[in-house]
């Protein structure tokens, strides 16, 4: 069968996401490396670097509610506009020898903070610009270009444009966020979608019904919860992974960018084909082969003790994420009213993002105690352990049969989504 066209508003936002995308990959390391430039107490370094990951976890649930208040259109644009002016005043700043690390904390939080807004405006976007069948290939495409721009484009031209001049990577950074500003305009407008209960409400209520929904349907909620799962595994393989390259799988320090690319490319080929494994498998099963597959790698590369057995393992577990995040999103965007799309996307991401400070917290400690081998050991172990218990959890509900309208209605409200 043909696969269903996803059309040019698809391109545009597809583009404005990976543009975005880009941008993040470019100043996230130009942060840091300007922060090195500014001392050499670790603990201010780290300061950049935890500004730009709360947000996520403290405003996660606000952004989903804006994102569901306002136009998602114009909200994606209005957020990268001012992304792209903070970032081109920080570069101003750098040139005039006036940014210190207070301002470099300031930016980083303010950034990441508009980006959650982004994210779940352009979440809550897509299921608006493609048929419902195409939704899994679409996710794959966005996951696979975010791998392209994040790995092989951002991160290593943030190093070769901060060498030849410190305020060049910020404001490339800037005219990527106003790039994707101005595609986000160009999207055909969509008409606002009918709010689940009329009447305007408090902020937090609303946050909560998006958590609430997550909660109410089963697989959803399942889902959720192995990703906070395995979560928990990948940022502990996360934070040892380079100790783990150099000093036990023996890549020359020379070589670790070559080896660090096969997870990217490994990225690239799960995004690209998440929609036609969902297409030949279903979703659940599709959910339950790629967490099989995922802890098969991981142990693969835990028993590795050479690069290239290691670094294709790594490849395909990255495979296997990226086919993980983009099922895990189209799944929500089918089943979830569209009045609510953004604050159940918030939702999901924050549930599913708890877990990543504790992991790579905790494997920080035990490899300072224990050696990175044990470390790598362990998170496998752990990722074996939540897909064993997916595998119990993640089975496709048997056909429901055919409801009246009093059974309907129950199954449509808010919270009380059956599962599929």
């Amino acid at each position: 069968m043909t696969a269903p066209p996803l059309g040019r508003d698809y391109r545009l936002l597809w583009s404005a996401a990976v543009s975005s995308r880009l941008g993040d990959a470019l100043r996230t390391p130009a942060l840091a490396l300007l922060a090195a430039t500014l001392t050499r107490d670790p603990r201010v370094i780290a300061a950049v670097t935890v500004a730009g990951q709360l947000p996520p976890l403290l405003f996660g649930l606000l952004g989903g509610v804006y994102a569901d208040r306002w136009d998602r259109r114009r909200t994606m644009a209005v957020v990268d506009g001012l992304r792209a002016a903070v970032t081109g005043a920080l570069a101003l700043a750098i040139a005039l020898d006036r940014a210190g690390v207070a301002a470099l904390v300031a930016v980083a939080f303010l950034l990441a903070a508009l980006g959650t807004l982004f994210d779940a405006a352009s979440f809550a976007m897509l299921p608006s610009v493609v048929p419902p069948a195409a939704l899994p290939r679409a996710n794959g495409r966005l996951q696979a270009g975010s791998a392209v721009a994040g790995g092989f484009l951002g991160a290593p031209a943030a190093g070769v444009l901060f060498a030849l001049a410190a305020p060049l990577p910020f404001t490339v950074d800037a005219l990527t966020f106003l790039c994707a500003a101005l595609l986000a305009l160009a999207l055909r407008p969509v008409p606002p979608s009918p709010r689940a209960q009329p009447g305007r409400r408090s902020v937090w209520r609303e946050g909560v019904e998006g958590m609430r929904w997550v909660r109410g349907d089963a697989l959803l909620w399942r889902l959720t919860v192995a990703t906070a799962g395995s979560n928990l595994a990948i940022s502990g393989l996360m934070a040892v992974l380079v100790l783990y390259a150099l000093d036990v799988l023996r890549v020359p320090p020379a070589g670790y960018g070559l080896f660090a690319a096969g997870a990217v490319l490994g990225g690239l080929a799960g995004g690209l084909g998440a929609g036609r494994l969902a297409a030949r498998l279903g979703t659940v099963p599709a959910f339950r082969v790629v967490l099989a597959g995922q802890a098969v790698a991981l142990t693969g590369l835990a028993l590795a003790r050479h690069p290239v057995p290691g670094g294709l393992a790594l490849a395909v577990f990255a495979a296997g994420t990226t086919v993980w995040n983009g099922l895990w999103a189209s799944y929500g965007q089918r089943h979830v009213p569209p009045a609510l799309l953004g604050r159940v996307g918030a939702a999901q991401r924050m549930v599913g993002l708890l877990t990543a400070p504790v992991g790579a917290a905790l494997a920080g400690m035990a490899g300072a105690a224990y050696g990175v081998g044990p470390v790598a050991a362990a998170v496998a172990g752990v990722f074996v352990l939540v897909t064993l218990a997916a595998w119990r959890t993640l089975r496709p509900a048997a056909p429901a049969p055919a409801a009246g309208p009093t059974s309907a209605a129950t199954a449509a409200r808010p919270g009380r989504r059956p599962s599929r």
